[in-house]
């Protein structure tokens, strides 16, 4: 399937340092694509923070993608029935929402998109964006590797010298990772050296 012709769910979860980044690669994926579906998490669609306001995040992503945000558990359900969506973006994922995939553990909206997308055998891709990428979230990255219809945006450590465990998605990655996982596979390097 080309980049044009699909329908991407695009959400965003608690990386609130990412959320302005994610906002530029939203604007050029809408420009790429025949739709964007937008998602946040609860915490993402609610908690003000020095890096911004909750609400101004909430206009922004809505008027960049024409539509209203998918942001309560009950709204995601439809993603798999339906089969709404070609791919599903989550660009930031924090550890906590990675864990949680890995799990099966749904109780947000992005982790009830994302289960009821796979469903369907469609791909997933992920924008790791966690401090603990290199400790406690690792564990439940490796076994989303190995997670069939489950891609991987490139990483990198963001600060090795004060964060050493820290990794976060290499953005500007975004659009040929999408590209590869529409047809199944898996971009290289997923390590990346910035």
């Amino acid at each position: 399937m080309n980049l044009s012709d699909a329908v991407v769910g695009y959400a965003m979860t608690g990386s609130f340092c990412t959320l302005a980044e994610s906002l530029k690669c939203l604007a050029e994926l809408k420009e790429k694509c025949r739709m964007v579906v937008p998602i946040m998490s609860f915490n993402a669609a609610s908690i003000d923070t020095r890096f911004g306001k909750a609400e101004d995040f909430r206009k922004k992503i809505e008027e960049i993608c024409g539509k209203p945000i998918i942001c309560s558990i009950n709204d995601a359900e439809p993603i798999g029935p339906k089969k709404l969506l070609d791919i599903l973006v989550i660009l930031p994922c924090t550890g906590n929402t990675t864990t949680k995939i890995s799990l099966g553990i749904t109780d947000t909206p992005v982790t009830h998109a994302a289960k009821s997308h796979l469903r369907n055998e469609r791909p997933l891709l992920i924008g790791i964006s966690t401090n603990d990428a290199l400790s406690g979230t690792a564990k439940n990255i490796g076994a989303l590797l190995n997670t069939r219809n489950v891609f991987f945006i490139p990483i990198s450590q963001d600060n090795p010298d004060n964060k050493p465990r820290s990794v976060v998605a290499v953005f500007s990655m975004l659009i040929p990772s999408l590209e590869l996982a529409l047809a199944g596979k898996q971009i290289q390097p997923i390590l990346w050296k910035q």
